[in-house]
């Protein structure tokens, strides 16, 4: 039976490629591991193998065309393949994506749930804990797990009704978009439902080798080996480069990794006995992934590319914090949390009206301004997860009501790692509360692709001199902005951090700019 072959992930972030040559045709007969294409991404040139013996059948793309990242690139006939016959029987290692039925008590099936796409640009994620346990029934949308992505802690909700036979992952373990997560008995009333599924899966056939073939026979010199494998080598903190496989061009498995792990202890037990005794202080070695990995990602990025420059200021907020404090109670009553956060987002919203260039963002090779109508303001949040900047749409659009339901809303789920997707996506300036810890200036770095960002103090009580030149006790909050230097000049940001100060210490000109 003619089987589709799926494009894998090539790179990080990439979607697509061209296909830069063909180095086979259609009826050739192929082997394992040989080259079928060279394609090119916007990165590398990237040579993609056979993942089976068999013949080829057809070719979705012609020289030139541009090929979609798990989507089929080309069909073949398996040499002794029982796809269509036998889908449950896929090795560990070259996991579906598709459910997959099998033997059940009369009137039940068992179907795997696939992990679905949790995000833009997600792979995989850790699996932080199982909300339920095998042998457990569930109903349908009930939790079955949280999982941690590079951006955001995510529940897993069941599909169906049904009892659990079988969690594929353990606590703390790896888990592929697009592959099996845990399976499960469903209950009769969907039996027919999943059938249809699996008649699909067979005729597709195109998921297979979605995970059994990576970017491994390439020019960057990455190891040949399966996810699997390279899972095992991350557990045991193994540079997999450096373990010579046993396999067709190098290809590591596991019993390599086994073997470089023996071999390592036992020359560690040689230079141990043949050694002086040294005194040794205890370290410890953690993985950078999940958010923090991604932080570190972003920031690197935006210092590296952004040039930026800081503009520092004083305000007095001495005025505003006495009309929230006579609007608090009155807000209460009707379930609404007035902070002072946003009463410095509508002042920001209703400043980038009168430059919306600090409302903009720039292309990558900075040939292009986009303007944003919306005022999509991003607020830095210290969740237990990392830094979170969810992200209030539409700022210009909404009362102060409004955008202080959204500010509770937002604060409460990002602290708890389970802010949506959604709120990340599409900000255009961010606020960082640093005084809310502590501190009182900072150089904030800009959020990139955004042009600017704000860091506020802590809020301080200060002598100043009053209109009469009396020194008085007032309310002081040192501020930071940091700019993109290639969109905003320093003159630009001090006019614009100019109208925001002047919305802030007097509230009744902001009072009046939003009627």
């Amino acid at each position: 039976m003619s089987q589709d072959f799926i494009l894998p992930d090539i790179g990080e972030g990439i979607v697509e490629c061209e296909v830069v040559e063909w180095l086979i045709s259609e009826g050739d007969t192929v082997a394992e591991d040989q080259p079928i294409c060279d394609v090119m991404t916007d990165k590398a040139l990237v040579q993609i193998p056979a993942v089976h013996n068999g013949v080829i059948t057809k070719l979705y793309y012609q020289k030139g065309e541009i090929a979609k990242v798990h989507a089929p690139l080309f069909a073949m006939d398996v040499d002794g393949a029982a796809v269509a016959s036998a889908p449950q029987e896929v090795a560990p290692e070259t996991s579906t994506e598709q459910p997959v039925a099998s033997e059940a008590p009369q009137g039940t099936a068992l179907e795997d749930f696939i992990l679905p796409d949790i995000g833009e640009g997600i792979v995989e994620c850790e699996i932080v804990d199982w909300l339920v346990a095998e042998g457990d029934e569930i109903k349908e949308d009930q939790a079955v797990c949280d999982v941690m992505t590079d951006k955001a802690l995510v529940q897993i909700p069941a599909k169906h009704t049904g009892r659990v036979t079988k969690l594929y992952h353990q606590k703390g373990e790896i888990a592929k978009v697009h592959a099996p997560l845990f399976q499960m008995q469903v209950a009769s009333a969907q039996v027919i439902n999943i059938q249809e599924k699996v008649v699909n899966a067979q005729q597709n056939a195109s998921a297979t080798q979605v995970e059994a073939a990576p970017s491994q026979v390439v020019a960057s010199g990455k190891a040949v080996a399966s996810p699997a494998v390279r899972r095992l080598a991350r557990e045991h903190n193994i540079d997999i480069a450096k373990v010579d496989g046993s396999g067709k061009n190098g290809r590591v498995y596991k019993d390599d990794i086994k073997r470089f792990l023996n071999d390592g202890s036992t020359a560690s037990k040689r230079t141990e006995d043949t050694s002086p005794p040294v005194a040794t202080q205890a370290t410890r070695v953690e993985p950078i992934r999940g958010m923090q990995a991604a932080m570190a990602k972003q920031m690197m990025e935006s210092v590296s590319t952004i040039p930026h420059f800081t503009l520092s200021d004083e305000i007095d907020l001495t005025e505003l914090i006495s009309l929230r404090k006579s609007l608090k109670e009155q807000y209460a009553k009707q379930g609404v949390k007035l902070t002072m956060m946003p009463f410095f987002i509508k002042a920001l919203s209703l400043a980038l009206k009168e430059f919306p260039v600090i409302n903009s963002q720039v292309n990558a090779d900075c040939t292009e301004l986009t303007y944003f109508n919306d005022h999509n303001i991003g607020m830095a949040v210290d969740s237990k997860l990392g830094l979170l900047v969810p992200n209030i749409k539409s700022c210009q659009a909404k009362n102060m009501v409004d955008i202080a339901n959204e500010v509770s809303r937002l604060t409460e789920q990002a602290r708890e790692g389970r802010v949506t997707p959604a709120d990340l996506k599409g900000g255009t300036i961010s606020i960082s509360n640093i005084g809310a810890i502590g501190g009182t200036t900072a150089t904030p770095i800009i959020n990139k692709p955004e042009v600017a960002i704000v860091a506020l103090g802590k809020l301080q009580h200060l002598p100043r001199f009053n209109e009469k030149g009396e020194v008085e006790s007032r309310a002081i909050m040192q501020i930071s902005w940091s700019g993109d230097h290639r969109i905003i000049d320093g003159a630009t940001m001090a006019r614009f951090n100019n109208l925001w100060k002047h919305y802030l210490e007097t509230p009744s000109a902001m009072l009046m700019a939003m009627s």
